[in-house]
This record gives structure tokens, C-alpha cells and sequence, in this order.
């Protein structure tokens, strides 16, 4: 596929992009959302007809399977493995989930768009699809009553985690994601998000044991947990404003820190399309830096940046 023929490309300014319409599409009216899509392909997660306390016992489980890093000595290679994997798996959340699937803030390959959702998929965080739509749900309706995930309207406790736990939020907005939801893989993908993270799991019990699995994999994903969750949490009480957007947005260091860029979310509210989210030289953005490496040797392309206008606000 030569670079100019991406499988992305930036929404026409003629029409209001699909992620825009407010409709919820829930499991029982996909089929007359999505036509050309296969029933049996538009079914919900493979545990979507279990009870939502179960639906969230491997979350909940994951926590509690750090408890046992008090009883499993590490060594180096499991400390490496745990930094690596936040570090790696960060990035498929930031660039991958974040600024390429809600956002399309630059191209790729279509086999590229599927590795990036399946590093997405490692982090344990559901599927890219059901990501997205959340995601893309949230920026329509930022700190208004209609916000998945708003700590202004509802609370740290429901924006910071609350909200991943409820069921109502287990459905994929269809209808926000149509852009996506026309390749098979990804749908595929986004019913059975499970395998690319317990499938590293059991790698890294197979190269370091219990340490590797203990803090390798299970400390590794619940501090990525809640290193991403603290976007929602924190970035919209905590630190400051550049940019007089509509919502209480704010840009914080230390979230940017902790999650390879995402913490200039005032920044990111103002334009939302950008692939760098730190505006400035000072603003650390980790996610933006390997974005343009990959611009470098090609595997990625049409690298969205806002214009010195947009810049002054």
C-alpha cells in the first residue's frame, strides 16, 4: 500500500463526522444500523449476557493479584518486564486507542491499524471500537450531565473507575464508530479484547515465572489502569487552563508524565484532532515523539498538528 493511500483520512468538513450523532445503538437495534455487517460479527463482547458483577471479576481480579507482589521476591528482569510493559502498552492506549482510532489525528496501514489495536487490546481496557465510541461520546458532551465520565458531574470515584464498572456502559456505540466498524478485523477484535492481554500474560509467565507474572504482567496492568484513568479523573479538576474551552478541562504535568503526553488535556479539548497534545517544546509529550518516529520510517503518515492560529487560541 503506497503512504497515499491510507485507510484513514480526515473527515470532510461538508458533513458532520458520524461520531457526532447522538443516537445510542444498543445490541438490539445494531441490525438496522449496520446492515452490511453481519449479525453474527455485531454481537456484543463475549460476556455481554453474563451479570455485571461477574462481567468485572477479571478486573476486579487483577487487583487483587497484585497482593501478591508481597510474596513474590522480584528480580531484575521482572522489574525491566513491569516497565517495559506500562511503558509499551501506554502507548498502544495514547496513540493507538486514543489519538488514531477516536481521533484519526494521522494515517497508517491497515495491517499497522491492527497491531495498534491489538497493543490497545494488551492493555485490558476492552476493545478499540468500544474505546473509541466512549471516547468520542465524552468530547460531544464534556462535563455535562450526558458525560460517560465527568468528575463535575458525578464524582472522582465514577469518573476515575465507576464508570468502567457499570453496565450500562458495556455496549459499543455503533453508530460513533462507523468509520471503523467496516473492517472485520477490528470488530473481531473488539468482541474478543481478551486475548491480546491474557495471552501476554501467559507469555510472561512463560519467560519469568511467577515474578514475571506477578509483576511483569499483573502489577504492570493494573498501574496502567489507573495511570490512564487518572485523564478522566484528575484532568479536569487539577491544573490549569491555556485555552477558555466549554468544558473544565486542564493541563496537568504529572498526568502527562505518567501517561506519555495525555495530561495537556486542556490542549487536547481546544484541538482535538492533533496528534501532539503537548503544543509546546516544554510540554513533555512521549506518545507525539514516537508518533513522529514512526512518521520517520514510514509507518505512519499525515501527521495532524494544529496551525499557529489555532496555537493562539
Amino acid at each position: 500500500m503506497k503512504p497515499n493511500q491510507g485507510v484513514t483520512g480526515v473527515t470532510s468538513k461538508s458533513a458532520a463526522p458520524a461520531w457526532r450523532e447522538k443516537t445510542l445503538v444498543t445490541a438490539a437495534s445494531v441490525d438496522a444500523v449496520l446492515p452490511s455487517i453481519p449479525a453474527r460479527q455485531r454481537q456484543r463482547p463475549r460476556l455481554g449476557n453474563l451479570p455485571s458483577w461477574l462481567k468485572n471479576l477479571p478486573f476486579l481480579g487483577l487487583h487483587l493479584a497484585c497482593l501478591a507482589v508481597f510474596f513474590t521476591t522480584p528480580d531484575l528482569w521482572s522489574l525491566v518486564l513491569c516497565g517495559i510493559l506500562y511503558f509499551v502498552r501506554m502507548f498502544g492506549i495514547t496513540a493507538g486507542y486514543h489519538r488514531y482510532f477516536s481521533h484519526r489525528s494521522y494515517k497508517t496501514s491497515r495491517p499497522f491499524q491492527f497491531v495498534l489495536a491489538c497493543l490497545g487490546c494488551s492493555a485490558l481496557q476492552k476493545g478499540p471500537l468500544w474505546w473509541a465510541a466512549h471516547h468520542r461520546h465524552h468530547h460531544r458532551y464534556s462535563d455535562t450531565p450526558e458525560d460517560t465520565h465527568s468528575p463535575r458531574i458525578r464524582g472522582f470515584f465514577w469518573s476515575h473507575v465507576g464508570w468502567v464498572l457499570a453496565p450500562e456502559n458495556d455496549d459499543t456505540n455503533w453508530q460513533a464508530i462507523r468509520d471503523w466498524s467496516r473492517y472485520p478485523e477490528l470488530r473481531w477484535l473488539n468482541r474478543n479484547h481478551w486475548i491480546p492481554g491474557f495471552g501476554l500474560g501467559g507469555l510472561c509467565w512463560l519467560v519469568g515465572g511467577w515474578s514475571g507474572l506477578v509483576w511483569g504482567f499483573f502489577l504492570s496492568t493494573v498501574l496502567l489502569f489507573h495511570g490512564t484513568f487518572t485523564v478522566n479523573s484528575l484532568c479536569h479538576v487539577w491544573g490549569w487552563r491555556r485555552y477558555a474551552t466549554s468544558d473544565t478541562s486542564r493541563n496537568n504535568l504529572l498526568v502527562a508524565l505518567i501517561t506519555l503526553g495525555e495530561g495537556w488535556h486542556n490542549n487536547h479539548h481546544h484541538y482535538q484532532s492533533s496528534a501532539n497534545q503537548g503544543f509546546f517544546w516544554w510540554e513533555i509529550d512521549v506518545s507525539y515523539y514516537l508518533i513522529k518516529l514512526l512518521g520517520w520510517v514510514r509507518l505512519v503518515w499525515d501527521i495532524r498538528k494544529p496551525s499557529p492560529t489555532r496555537l493562539l487560541g
